[in-house]
């Protein structure tokens, strides 16, 4: 029957699609509670830090309360703002021992809960996917309503040069 089909074309034609016209109405809290809240809901842990210090020390305690050893990060920029308070391996030649990657994000995703990653990252393709838990650093100024917006950042950010790699984690892994 699929053979006959391909062979037989109907001639029915589809009504132009809209593309453009939004699917979901716009949110109607602020869009950091609304990822907030959508983002725990899929069993991911968040923190709201007032700034980078408070960032630092949240992580710090973190970081102490679970005794966790091997902490990896290779943003500089998060290196830098950690620098003293932690002691962060960056090394990629020992990232087979990774337990703790601390990355940044492309965006965040208000709608859905999820954080859009890419390979264009300090980070690249590595330590999202090697390390057992996946500490994410983010400012409000990143969180974008929903996955076509997140997309669309990215397309700006890097000028048509579109990263290789564009992954949108949306809670743990189930590995």
């Amino acid at each position: 029957k699929v053979r006959k089909a391909l062979i037989n074309k109907s001639s029915f034609e589809p009504a132009d699609v809209d593309f453009e016209t939004e699917i979901y109405s716009g949110a109607e809290e602020p869009y950091e509670f609304q990822f907030a809240q959508n983002f725990t809901a899929i069993n991911g842990k968040f923190v709201f830090c007032e700034d980078e210090k408070d960032f630092v020390s949240n992580l710090v305690m973190l970081i102490q309360d679970n005794d966790w050893k091997e902490v990896f990060c290779f943003d500089p920029n998060i290196n830098l703002m950690i620098s003293g308070s932690l002691a962060i391996n960056s090394k990629t030649a020992e990232i087979a021992k990774v337990d703790i990657g601390i990355t940044g994000c492309e965006c965040l995703i208000a709608r859905t809960g999820s954080v859009m990653i890419s390979s264009k990252q300090a980070s690249g393709r590595r330590l999202p996917l090697f390390s057992n838990i996946h500490i994410v650093v983010a400012y409000t100024s990143q969180i974008v309503y929903n996955i076509k917006d997140g997309l669309k950042a990215i397309k700006k950010k890097y000028e048509g040069n579109i990263p290789s790699m564009i992954v949108n984690i949306s809670g743990p892994s189930r590995t």
